[in-house]
């Protein structure tokens, strides 16, 4: 195999160069079909309730509030099972303050309610511990912070989803409020009390309920206030992200005729340029079935030598990207498992139809003809 490798090195390295664009595309589509089908779940497990903006530029509603008389009335309506009180707002307003896809939020949560996220119970733990009722001045995840002035304490480091929860420092609802205030005095001004300070809510229903019905009821029953619907929500989020999805299914798509192409004329070339040698065997009595054989064994050699380089090469430099980018916050590539075996079958199989096509090239040729095209 050794030998064989070396008379194919240059075929072998323009296989894997070609193999690792691909695999390098298809780890981005990954990671775009991650992140999309995780937001999904999350936005199609809650509705989120919010109060009516007040244009003061702060949480996920323009500085839209939603008082406690309003969460206690949406406990009642029908259907509802849990209602969690949140504050959402920017961790760097100096930026914009318009939330994007990727800005780095604050998410205080209630604590003493439980999550009622029917997809995510509990956010996944990588180190430490999730927030506790009672926890105060504390985080996850993220490392050692400072929250406008005042020392906060990592208690535990949320497991990479790859999707919302990334980008999310999450603590305790009354933490969260005082940093409400440190951004907005004026808000407390504007309530009845510190109770009053929500951005939303996350609210849950009963597993007989439809959550599409249950949220269109809270819409009818309480006043003053915005609920999303869940499957418009997962409709809307698709939709945004569609373009990039169908950008990247595109290029993906021209990716593989351009590299299938490549690959399958690199394989039979570089057996074409040994058909000296095959005539030569034929010469000395290879039979056709013998002859066919070492070229199909060889060219499937060459192809899975190429791609598992090719796919090697696209892993180790999308994990230093990645390494690279992670100090920002950002995953740009995802290698799953279907992915990386998906590769290998493909340089597996267009190999096999460059050899079988080379093949009978080549045995359709008289043992001299080979010979004098080879020399």
């Amino acid at each position: 195999m050794s030998r064989l490798l070396r008379s194919y090195a240059f075929t072998v390295i323009g296989i894997a160069v070609g193999v690792a664009g691909l695999t390098a595309l298809g780890a981005m589509a990954e990671r775009i079909v991650r992140f999309v089908d995780g937001g999904d779940r999350f936005v199609r497990g809650q509705i989120s309730v919010a109060g009516q903006g007040l244009g003061l530029g702060t949480g996920f509603t323009g500085g839209g509030l939603l008082p406690a008389a309003k969460i206690r009335e949406i406990a009642r309506i029908p259907g509802v099972a849990g209602v969690q009180a949140q504050v959402m707002l920017p961790l760097d307003t100096s930026t914009s303050q318009f939330l994007t896809l990727t800005h780095e939020l604050i998410l205080g949560l209630d604590l003493s309610v439980p999550t009622p996220n029917r997809n995510y119970r509990e956010l996944p733990v990588a180190t430490g511990r999730f927030l506790r009722p009672g926890d105060r001045r504390a985080v996850g995840p993220g490392g050692r912070l400072s929250l406008e002035g005042r020392p906060y304490t990592v208690v535990g480091v949320l497991e990479r989803m790859l999707t919302a929860p990334d980008r999310f420092a999450v603590v305790s609802l009354e933490d969260a409020r005082e940093l409400l205030l440190a951004k907005d005095p004026i808000l407390l001004n504007l309530t009845l009390g510190r109770g009053d300070l929500n951005t939303g809510a996350a609210v849950g229903w009963l597993p007989s309920e439809d959550g599409d019905a249950v949220a269109r009821r809270i819409a009818r029953t309480v006043a003053g206030v915005n609920v999303t619907i869940p499957s418009e929500l997962s409709r809307v989020l698709r939709s945004s992200t569609a373009f990039f999805s169908a950008l990247l299914v595109g290029i993906g798509a021209l990716g593989l005729v351009i590299g299938g192409l490549s690959l399958s004329n690199t394989v039979a070339a570089a057996v074409f340029e040994r058909i000296r040698d095959f005539g030569i065997k034929r010469a000395l009595g290879a039979s056709d079935r013998q002859l066919g054989g070492e070229i199909l064994r060889e060219a499937l050699g060459v192809s899975l030598a190429g791609g598992a380089a090719g796919v090697g090469l696209a892993v180790a430099l999308g994990v230093a990207v990645n390494a690279h980018v992670a100090r920002r916050g950002q995953h740009l590539f995802l290698f799953s498992p279907r992915l990386v075996v998906g590769a290998l079958l493909f340089s597996a199989v267009l190999g096999g139809v460059a050899a079988i096509y080379a093949t009978t090239r080549v045995v359709r040729l008289p043992p001299a003809e080979a010979i004098r095209r080879g020399a």
